[in-house]
C-alpha cells in the first residue's frame, strides 16, 4: 500500500528544510543522505523514495529556495501606484530572507545549491530579476519615459536596488546591523525608498 500523500509532502518540507541548512553551513559537499534523514528523524530510505539520491536532494534545496523566494516578491501587491509598488517588492526580499536565512543563503552563497549551470542564462535573466526590472519600468513610464526607453533604462537602475536590497540583507543576516528589528526594518525601508527615488530619478532623465 502507497504511503499517504500528506506524509510524504509533509516529511519531504522537513527534508528540504534540514538539507537547506546543511548546504547553507556547510555548501553542498557538506550534505550527506544519512545525515539529513538522522537530522530530519527519519531513514535514508525515506530521502532516497522521495528524492531519488543525494544529487536530487540537493538540486530540489536549490529550486525550493528558488520557489519561496519568488513566491514571496508574488505576493508584493501591484496597484495604480508603481513607486509604491516597487517599495513593496523590496520589502517583500528582505521579509523573504529573513523567514528562509538557510533557503536565501543557498540561493545566492551556494549558487543555488551549486546546481546552477555554467551556460544557463545570467541572473538578469531570470523570472524574479524580470519582476524587479518591470516594476522600475512601470515607475519610469509614470515619470514619463517612453515604453521602450522605460525598460532598457530599467535594467541598471534595478541592478543597482537589487544590490542595495541584497547587501542590507546581507548585513542583517550576519547581525552586523545596529538596533532592534524594528530599527533594522526602518532603516532598510528608509534606504530603498531614498535610493529608489534616486535611481528611478536618474534613470528617468538619461
Amino acid at each position: 500500500m502507497a504511503r499517504p500523500r500528506v506524509h510524504d509532502d509533509a516529511l519531504r518540507t522537513r527534508l528540504l528544510e534540514v538539507a537547506s541548512r546543511v548546504v547553507a553551513d556547510h555548501g553542498p559537499s557538506g550534505l550527506t543522505v544519512r545525515d539529513v534523514a538522522a537530522r530530519a528523524g527519519t531513514s535514508a530510505s525515506a530521502v532516497y523514495a522521495l528524492f531519488g539520491g543525494r544529487d536530487e536532494l540537493v538540486a530540489a534545496v536549490g529550486a525550493e529556495a528558488l520557489r519561496r523566494f519568488a513566491a514571496h516578491l508574488a505576493a508584493a501587491p501591484r496597484t495604480e501606484d508603481p513607486e509604491a509598488d516597487l517599495l513593496a517588492l523590496g520589502l517583500a526580499y528582505r521579509t523573504s530572507a529573513l523567514d528562509d536565512p538557510h533557503f536565501y543563503r543557498v540561493m545566492f552563497d551556494t549558487a543555488g545549491a551549486g546546481t546552477r549551470d555554467p551556460a544557463a542564462p545570467p541572473s538578469t535573466a531570470q523570472p524574479t530579476f524580470a519582476a524587479l526590472a518591470d516594476a522600475v519600468a512601470r515607475a519610469l513610464r509614470a515619470h514619463g519615459v517612453p515604453p521602450g526607453q522605460a525598460d532598457d533604462a530599467a535594467v541598471p537602475a534595478a541592478l543597482a536596488l537589487w544590490g542595495l536590497a541584497h547587501g542590507l540583507v546581507e548585513l542583517e543576516l550576519s547581525r552586523l546591523l545596529p538596533g532592534d528589528e524594528s530599527e533594522r526594518a526602518d532603516r532598510y525601508r528608509s534606504a530603498l525608498v531614498a535610493v529608489g527615488a534616486a535611481a528611478v530619478a536618474r534613470a528617468a532623465g538619461a
